[in-house]
């Protein structure tokens, strides 16, 4: 049986903390920023946490 490999476009776009929690950047604050009002850009520029279900899947990508 083969190695179990980490999913690498997964692992660039979520890391996880030493609790155990799943952490994202949020999309759409890359490009076409100026159609957004400053609020909701600077909001998109901090990261936030994944919740539930999906943040357990993200773990079985990632933490290979």
């Amino acid at each position: 049986m083969g190695k179990v490999k980490t999913h690498k476009a997964s692992a660039k776009r979520f890391s996880v903390t030493a609790n155990g929690k799943v952490k994202m950047f949020h999309t759409s604050h890359r490009h076409n920023t100026g159609k957004k009002d400053a609020k909701r850009i600077r909001h998109l520029r901090s990261s936030a946490m994944v919740q539930g279900k999906m943040a357990t899947n993200i773990k079985t990508l990632v933490l290979k």
